[in-house]
C-alpha cells in the first residue's frame, strides 16, 4: 500500500519537475549561446534579419527560466515546440535523423516539450503553490 502511494504520487511530481528542470536548462544554456555576436552570421545566412538574434535568443532563456520555476509551463513548452519545429525545417532542414544536420536531439526536446504541454508541470511547482494561475496555462 505504501509503495502504491509512493509511487503514484511523489515519485511522478518528481519525475515531472526533474524533466522540467532538464530540459530549462538545456534550453537556458543553448539559448544564452545565441547572445554571442557570432550567431549574428549564423542567422544571416538562413535568410533572417540580425535583428531577430535577441529575440531568438530570449525565446529559449525565458521559457526555460519559467519552466524550471513551474511558472507558464504550458505557454513556456509551447513556445520551445516552435522554436524546434523551427531548428528542425528551418535551420536542419529535416534531412537525417542521424549524421551531418542530424535531428535527434531536437526531436527528443520536441517530444519532450509535447509532453510537458500535455501533462503540465506537476504539483512541485511556483504555478500549483499560488493556484491563481488558470490551469490550462500553467
Amino acid at each position: 500500500m505504501a509503495t502504491a502511494e509512493i509511487n503514484g504520487g511523489i515519485l511522478k511530481d518528481v519525475t515531472f519537475m526533474g524533466i522540467r528542470s532538464v530540459v530549462g536548462v538545456i534550453f537556458i544554456l543553448h539559448g544564452m549561446g545565441k547572445f554571442n555576436p557570432g550567431f549574428v552570421n549564423f542567422i544571416s545566412s538562413l535568410g533572417l534579419p540580425p535583428e531577430m538574434q535577441i529575440p531568438i535568443a530570449l525565446a529559449e532563456v525565458v521559457p526555460g527560466i519559467l519552466m524550471i520555476f513551474g511558472i507558464f509551463t504550458r505557454f513556456s513548452a509551447s513556445l520551445l515546440s516552435i522554436v524546434m519545429i523551427g531548428a528542425i525545417f528551418l535551420v536542419k532542414g529535416a534531412q537525417n535523423i542521424t549524421g551531418e544536420k542530424a535531428v535527434e536531439f531536437d526531436l527528443i526536446l520536441l517530444a519532450v516539450s509535447l509532453l510537458i504541454i500535455v501533462a503540465g508541470p506537476g504539483r512541485i511547482s511556483i504555478a500549483h503553490a499560488i493556484k491563481k494561475i488558470p490551469r490550462f496555462i500553467h
